[in-house]
C-alpha cells in the first residue's frame, strides 16, 4: 500500500480515529500480519479467500450485530 503500511496499521489509525468503526481483514493468504501461529489477535474480524458473496453477507451481517449489541451495553 502507499506510504509503506499495511492493511492492519491503516485498520488501526481508522480504529484510533473512530472507536466505534468495525474492521473486516480479506486474505487470500495464511501468514499475515492478524494471524499468529494459527490464531487470531484479539477482535480481529477475518473472512478467507476465496469467499462467496453469502458468506461476506454473512459475515458482515454479524459484525453489524455485535456493534448493536456492544451499543446495547
Amino acid at each position: 500500500m502507499p506510504g509503506g503500511i499495511n492493511g492492519k496499521q491503516l485498520a488501526d489509525e481508522a480504529v484510533k480515529r473512530r472507536p466505534v468503526l468495525k474492521v473486516l481483514f480479506t486474505t487470500g493468504y495464511t501468514a499475515n500480519a492478524i494471524v499468529h501461529h494459527g490464531r487470531l489477535d484479539p477482535d480481529v474480524a477475518l473472512i478467507s479467500k476465496p469467499f462467496t458473496y453469502d458468506s461476506l453477507g454473512r459475515k458482515i451481517r454479524a459484525l453489524l450485530d455485535e456493534k448493536r449489541d456492544s451499543a446495547r451495553d
